[in-house]
């Protein structure tokens, strides 16, 4: 299927469900805004997407305190279906849709795949909780919306490798949202959104199709332009000291240097 098929099976699955949906984001909306849905494609065609994931021999390995994950985003590397699927997701009716839900206005994808992309996480693989970049790769626009399509059979909580948001702070508990197979989430991103990924626990891998939308507002008053920040959990101590002189060392790089010492490679160079 191309793009704009898929982008009108999109539609049509969000339409029908658009109050439900808004009902789920307007109940979270002073925190973290959210709302998830699921058997959000055809089943056959969400495991053809799985099908078609690279391996992670394939992705780009990246690890360090912050996360250990794999992520691919030079797509024309890999199988056209998972390009089409992510760029269906930046359809203008689609855009439309999502942006209607979050009520939000003029909001705009990312045909650069900025940080986007596909997010493969095996065994014991992790993302510590943080706010994502504020910005896009130019810093002209606000990063607002995080969209998540989970894409692994068979995915349980047990499994690990679950999205966690903590509306109420990191000293707080937070609420997991299960990486289901065929399950959109769609989440706010500010300066108060932090999110994370829990280690995964079995021996398979977690397969994401990521986008993200921006705007020329921030979702909050308050926002100031961040890198991404990480923290460490509560348990994490002298992780979490490091993490910090690493937020601070990098955030006083970018005063410097709009687009860091170099330019940031995830990002799709056609």
């Amino acid at each position: 299927m191309n793009r704009t098929e898929i982008a009108r099976l999109i539609c049509a699955k969000l339409t029908s469900n658009k109050e439900a949906l808004k009902s789920q984001f307007l109940e979270s909306k002073d925190t973290i805004g959210y709302f998830f849905i699921d058997d959000f494609l055809p089943k056959e065609l969400a495991t053809e997407i799985y099908n078609k994931f690279p391996t992670t021999k394939e992705a780009v390995r990246k690890k360090n305190l912050r996360e250990f994950k794999f992520t691919a985003y030079q797509m024309d590397n890999y199988n056209t279906l998972l390009e089409e699927v992510i760029y269906a997701f930046q359809d203008k009716r689609v855009v439309g849709l999502v942006s209607e839900i979050c009520e939000l206005k003029e909001v705009y994808s990312d045909e650069n795949l900025y940080a986007g992309g596909l997010s493969l996480m095996e065994k014991d693989n992790f993302l510590n909780p943080h706010l994502d970049n504020s910005h896009d790769k130019d810093r002209n626009r606000w990063r607002v919306l995080n969209l998540l399509y989970y894409v692994s059979p068979d995915w349980t909580a047990d499994n690990g490798g679950n999205l966690e948001i903590w509306p109420e702070g990191l000293q707080k508990k937070a609420t997991t949202i299960v990486s289901k197979f065929n399950r959109l989430v769609v989440m706010t991103t500010h300066q108060n959104s932090w999110h994370s990924v829990s280690k995964v626990e079995k021996d398979a891998v977690r397969c994401c199709v990521s986008n993200y939308y921006f705007s020329n507002t921030p979702i909050l008053v308050s926002d100031t332009f961040h890198v991404t920040t990480f923290r460490g959990r509560s348990s994490e101590k002298v992780k979490d000291v490091f993490l910090r002189i690493d937020n601070t060392l990098r955030s006083s790089v970018r005063k410097l240097f709009k687009k860091g010492i170099r330019e940031n490679p995830h990002q799709y160079k056609k």
